[in-house]
């Protein structure tokens, strides 16, 4: 059995007038994610560790922020086209371990829906799928709440 680890990283301004999107599910909050797309800084991080772990470059290879294609584009998508990328390869997920570093909002509650959006999408089940969420302790940007960051890892497994 061939088995990868990938890792991802992405971040985002927040912004007003923008929806938040956060692992796939839209969150009740004041602030949105500034960005080309809807700026899932979770998806994204989760896409780059996945496209990392089978050497296939990374999100903004595959979806430039540059193309007009991807203006407002739904990560969900994103994250369906990576899966693909990785099936034509031979490679199926194992597991995904991610953080998510936001001041506000609290993620803690929306963590089950975020699992199961993702797992649907990524065809895994939810226990496949870790969630963390956690502060900057008030540094940063992150922490003057000017943005939100999240970290990924991915095992892929090639059939």
């Amino acid at each position: 059995m061939n088995i990868r680890i990938g890792f991802g990283y992405d971040m985002h301004r927040l912004k007003e007038g923008r929806p938040l999107w956060m692992g796939g599910i839209q969150l009740d909050y004041r602030l949105g994610l500034d960005g080309h797309s809807d700026a899932d800084v979770l998806i994204h991080a989760i896409c780059d560790a996945l496209l990392g772990a089978a050497n296939l470059r990374d999100i903004g290879f595959h979806f430039p922020d540059t193309s007009p294609a991807f203006k407002g584009a739904d990560s969900k998508k994103l994250l369906k086209e990576a899966i693909v990328l990785l099936q034509k390869e031979g490679y199926r997920v194992g597991n995904i371990d991610a953080t998510v570093c936001a001041e506000q909002p609290r993620l803690n509650p929306h963590i089950p829906a975020m699992q199961a959006k993702l797992a649907d999408l990524m065809g895994i089940t939810a226990d496949a799928v870790s969630i963390k969420a956690t502060t900057s302790e008030k540094m940063g940007f992150v922490g003057r709440e000017e943005g939100i960051t999240a970290y990924a890892v991915a095992l892929i497994v090639k059939e």
